[in-house]
């Protein structure tokens, strides 16, 4: 088991999550400094939003972001609406890079009751890292709204989303590779702005 963690884990994918997280957060400091003022003023102090999620070998772990919703009426506030829709809440994420619970690229982190749960060969995703962007987080990126739109969310989402977004991971995990990562870095950039 341990010669598939390092395997799905390589010094090139090491080097790449902690070079560009510690670069952004270096270059978006300023940044964060703004949205945690606004947010706390918004949603309240301190603005940041913690949530165990599921890990690296179905370890849990508590992942960051910048709290979206209204504390008293529990609704999309307006910062947050806004944070949401230009995946500026995901920013403080690139801490749990720097804490080595996630990956730059890699399945999105669920909470329990999901990738946990998984058996027989879809449990090597849980052999992967879990990532700030994944081509099942860019197909799904407005999953939100796909799930309003739907007469039973839940239900579509475990029946529809998540099995897909497993046949992804899987994918991702059995042609890991440093040119599949850049390619999915670059797409997610392009999405994004």
């Amino acid at each position: 088991m341990n010669t598939n963690i390092v395997k799905k884990y390589p010094i090139w994918k090491m080097l790449m999550d902690y070079s560009i997280a510690t670069f952004a957060v270096i270059l978006l400091l300023p940044l964060f400094f703004l949205l945690v003022i606004l947010v706390s003023f918004d949603t309240g102090f301190p603005g940041i939003f913690i949530q165990e999620r599921i890990g690296q070998n179905a370890r849990p772990f508590n992942i960051y972001k910048f709290r979206t919703l209204d504390p008293k009426t529990f609704q999309k506030s307006r910062i947050g609406y806004w944070l949401r829709r230009s995946k500026l809440d995901e920013l403080p994420q690139l801490f749990n890079i720097l804490k080595g619970d996630m990956s730059l690229i890699g399945p999105r982190p669920d909470i329990s009751g999901y990738y946990d749960k998984l058996q027989g060969e879809d449990r090597l995703v849980l052999l992967l890292r879990p990532g700030l962007t994944s081509e099942a987080g860019i197909k799904y990126r407005n999953e939100e709204e796909l799930l309003s739109q739907q007469e039973n969310p839940l239900q579509y989402n475990d029946t529809v989303l998540f099995p897909d977004k497993v046949r992804m991971n899987l994918d991702y995990y059995h042609h890991l590779s440093f040119k599949k990562d850049i390619y999915i870095f670059l797409k997610t950039i392009y999405i994004i702005y």
